[in-house]
């Protein structure tokens, strides 16, 4: 099965698994490779692309689920798309997923100091007189981390490829056409993002891996559905 695997497929399946792998012996990694909010100190520029390789280094389902998808998903996508566009595409749309997850975080911290980024304009964000203090201190200290952003960008593509193929999981005990069955998932993060917008996982960067790739094929002007 590996070796039927696409070129950027199987690439991205290994490193994945040595940045997970890797980060279990040196955990400091942690503190580096995800990224935090762009007025955060602990910030740094290169965590825009080295956060899609991360995982959560407590649970094996994070990693497991999003290669699964991925070598499910992908292959077909990158068959299509040419393995150079294919990999553009999953970068950048997990790129955007981390804009639309720092753009709402920037929103809150703008409600709460009038400012987008108020640590580079000098304010001393643990003295601040708002609503909700802890709010603020949560966002520059939480840390986004994962592949399901580029992983949503990869779905999102599926289904506006390939619409009509029959998809089965566990589950679901009949076959659901992709069209609907990933429109589902996307829905679902929509909704889960809306009613618990405390939660631990980044719903927002799902729906935005989604967004951005939906916008790059339509930029690309690639075909709806003539798979």
């Amino acid at each position: 099965m590996f070796q039927q695997l696409t070129p950027v497929i199987k690439n991205l399946l290994i490193v994945n698994i040595v940045f997970y792998l890797g980060s279990q012996f040196v955990p400091i990694a942690y503190n580096y490779l995800p990224v935090f909010y762009p007025d955060s100190p602990h910030f740094k520029i290169w965590q825009v692309i080295t956060h899609m390789f991360m995982h959560d280094s407590l649970s094996i389902s994070h990693i497991f689920f999003n290669m699964f998808s991925l070598v499910m998903f992908g292959p077909m996508i990158e068959q299509v798309l040419g393995s150079k566009r294919f990999l553009n595409f999953y970068l950048i749309s997990g790129i955007g997923a981390w804009l639309l997850q720092m753009g709402v975080q920037g929103f809150e911290i703008f409600n709460a100091t009038g400012s987008f980024f108020p640590l580079h304009q000098g304010l001393d964000i643990s003295t601040l007189n708002t609503a909700n203090p802890g709010l603020v201190q949560e966002i520059y200290t939480s840390r986004m981390l994962g592949a399901s952003g580029a992983i949503y960008g990869v779905l999102l593509a599926f289904a506006y490829l390939f619409p009509n193929i029959p998809l089965q999981f566990l589950f679901i005990p009949v076959p659901v056409k992709a069209k609907y069955m990933i429109g589902g998932f996307i829905l679902i993060e929509i909704y889960m993002s809306l009613s618990r917008p405390g939660d631990s996982v980044a719903h927002l960067a799902h729906v935005g891996g989604a967004l951005f790739g939906y916008l790059l094929l339509k930029f690309w002007r690639i075909r709806k559905g003539i798979y």
